[in-house]
């Protein structure tokens, strides 16, 4: 009677094992949705500072104005790939922006849009430590699933991308005087 009682003991022990590894792969995926989400908000938090800044901007500006409304809509549902794709055009309009606003000395004594710049620069401290979360979150989720033994029952499940930085913004910065 026993090593039938050992034998249960060693079943359920493997068996709750199994149901807690699959419940840890479910929790870190909702970890790294939620990371996900952290990064669409900031980005539409950013999108948004972006619009005020270039409707406050526009009767400045004129037509040159023009050349920013291609700011991008962000939406729900894109790929990681598709929202550092849309990141990259979001820094390339604004760097344009401030390029022009540069020509406009009174856009930028505008206490408007000062306060404009400051929610950028804001929201841009929030997107960066949205994507630090959620690479986090993925370096778990990935770390989770490709382990022994836990690798068994991890199945079909694919790593996740992380969210990468922009290649020309790994480069050195070289700086003449």
């Amino acid at each position: 009677m026993k090593p039938v009682i050992v034998f249960l003991i060693a079943v359920l022990a493997i068996v709750f094992w199994c149901i807690r590894t699959v419940n840890d792969f479910k929790k870190k995926e909702i970890r790294v949705q939620e990371g996900l989400s952290g990064i669409e908000v900031a980005l539409t938090k950013r999108y948004d500072m972006l619009t005020k800044m270039l409707d406050t901007a526009k009767g400045y500006m004129g037509h040159e104005s023009e050349l920013f409304t291609k700011v991008i809509e962000l939406r729900r549902g894109m790929s990681v790939a598709e929202m550092n794709d849309a990141q990259r055009q979001m820094d390339v309009l604004s760097g344009k922006f401030f390029a022009v606003a540069e020509n406009y000395p009174e856009l930028r004594s505008s206490e408007v849009f000062a306060e404009l710049q400051r929610g950028i620069r804001d929201a841009e401290e929030h997107l960066q430590a949205a994507r630090r979360l959620y690479n986090s979150n993925v370096t778990a989720y990935n770390t989770a699933i490709a382990m022994f033994p836990a690798k068994i029952l991890a199945g079909s499940r694919q790593p996740k991308e992380f969210f990468a930085a922009d290649a020309g913004k790994r480069e050195d910065v070289k700086m003449t005087f």
